[in-house]
C-alpha cells in the first residue's frame, strides 16, 4: 500500500467483507470472546453499535440498517425447538446476542416479557403485518 486513502479502503474492504458477515455467522461464544477484543478488533468503535447488530443481521426482518434491533414492528420468531413466540422486540434488554420481546403466549393472555432467546437456538424471524 503506497498511500493512506489505499489503506482506508483496504480497512473498510475488510469490515465489509471479513468482518460483517463472520459477525452474521459467528456463535455466541465467539461472538462474546470478540467483544471482549472488539477495541483491536473493529477499532474505536462500540460492540454495542456494530458487534451486536452485524450479529443479528443474519435475521434481516429483526434490525433496522443504522439503529440495530427495530422495536416498532412485531416479529414471530421461531426457535430450533420448533416454538414460535409473537413480540415486539426490546432492543435495551435484548444484550449479549440474547433476543427479549414484549408480547403474550396466547391471543387473551397479558403482555409481558419473553425470553431471553439465544441467538443460536432462533431459526427465522418474520415481520408481522
Amino acid at each position: 500500500m503506497s498511500d493512506f486513502e489505499e489503506l482506508v479502503r483496504s480497512r473498510k474492504a475488510w469490515i465489509a467483507e471479513v468482518l460483517q458477515p463472520w459477525c452474521r455467522a459467528a456463535s455466541l461464544l465467539a461472538l462474546k470472546q470478540a467483544e471482549l477484543e472488539w477495541p483491536d478488533i473493529a477499532g474505536k468503535v462500540a460492540p454495542e453499535k456494530t458487534l451486536w447488530p452485524w450479529a443479528w443481521s443474519r435475521f434481516p426482518e429483526l434490525v433496522h440498517e443504522t439503529l440495530g434491533i427495530e422495536e416498532t414492528l412485531e416479529v414471530e420468531v421461531t426457535l430450533k425447538s420448533g416454538q414460535k413466540v409473537k413480540g415486539y422486540p426490546d432492543s435495551r434488554a435484548s444484550q449479549q446476542g440474547r433476543l427479549v420481546l414484549w408480547g403474550t403466549e396466547t391471543p387473551d393472555a397479558p403482555a409481558r416479557e419473553l425470553g431471553p432467546f439465544s441467538i443460536e437456538a432462533i431459526t427465522s424471524v418474520h415481520r408481522l403485518g
